[in-house]
């Protein structure tokens, strides 16, 4: 329950103003068919961070424990000055829009999520709690969800009202405190 209330904390808060939530925005903005983009944002999430969640317990699995405490301790501290820093929406139109809010969605945000800080938290939350993998992927997809549906189905409104500077430094504080809890609790 631990690595599941974890993973959906973790991600829902690194997600705020995240590059993705600004992908949500702009399909909300394109396609009608909000179920279908949310639909798409969980098979990408569940797809990406399901591989990046059996990477990171892999790692732990031939990581000496005492190394694998010190990576993980200081992978969530450099993820904590990640999120201090803000995404930039990216130029361009996908010709993937063509297809529909599901496929467009599907695709964007599986390749919107590699190399993402969340991306990343998740390769870390599953080497921190490898014995309990599935529950970091089913934790860091509710997170997902949790950051992006607002958006997708209040889209704009929302955006300009939430206090970003704020979110962030909630995100930093949290990972601060997992790379601490991963030295002190290991």
């Amino acid at each position: 329950m631990e690595a599941l209330i974890a993973s959906t904390l973790a991600v829902a808060l690194a997600e705020i103003g995240d590059k993705t939530q600004l992908l949500s925005l702009f399909l909300a903005a394109r396609f009608a068919n909000r179920w279908g983009i949310l639909a798409g944002i969980t098979v990408a999430t569940l797809i990406n961070h399901g591989l990046s969640a059996w990477l990171g317990a892999w790692a732990a699995g031939w990581m000496p424990d005492g190394v694998m405490k010190w990576v993980v301790a200081l992978s969530f501290m450099a993820i904590a000055v990640w999120v201090l820093i803000p995404d930039r929406d990216s130029e361009g139109e996908s010709p993937m829009l063509r297809y529909g809010a599901f496929l467009a969605a599907t695709v964007l945000f599986f390749i919107a999520e590699i190399g993402d800080k969340t991306q990343v938290a998740t390769v870390v939350l599953a080497a921190r709690f490898d014995a309990a993998v599935e529950m970091v992927i089913i934790g860091t997809t509710l997170g997902m969800l949790i950051a992006n549906a607002p958006v997708v189905w209040a889209g704009a409104w929302l955006m300009s009202r939430l206090p970003l500077h704020w979110t962030r430094r909630a995100a930093f504080v949290l990972f601060l405190l997992f790379g601490v809890a991963a030295l002190v609790a290991w």
